[in-house]
């Protein structure tokens, strides 16, 4: 079955270099000097990562950053925890925007 989303487009994400090449080469330098060791170990940036791709939800981070953060030494336990974070941040951002919507119900039905 045939789908949007194919993981081998994944391997393709350097093409995007083609058109842009200046624009390119200005975010990978950027993108690899923000997932070095700093403050935050390169393994807690990858968990970090994998979160995020849950939140925004893109199946080709998804992968990478499940891949990156087995590489970098994270385990099945720490990979459900950072989705489970992500989640909650996500949920509780919905139900926040709940208020926006009883400050409009309060306005209109009063």
């Amino acid at each position: 079955m045939d789908t949007y989303y194919n993981p081998k487009d994944l391997n393709k994400f350097a093409e995007m270099n083609e058109g842009a090449p200046v624009l390119w080469e200005k975010f990978n330098a950027w993108y690899t000097e923000v997932f070095k060791e700093g403050a935050l170990s390169e393994r807690e940036k990858a968990l970090i990562a994998l979160a995020v791709a849950h939140a925004v939800q893109c199946p080709y981070c998804i992968d990478a950053y499940t891949q990156a953060s087995l590489e970098k030494g994270a385990d099945l336990e720490q990979m459900t925890e950072a989705v489970h974070v992500a989640s909650a941040i996500r949920g509780g951002a919905s139900l926040v925007h709940g208020v926006q919507m009883r400050n409009v119900n309060q306005k209109l039905t009063m």
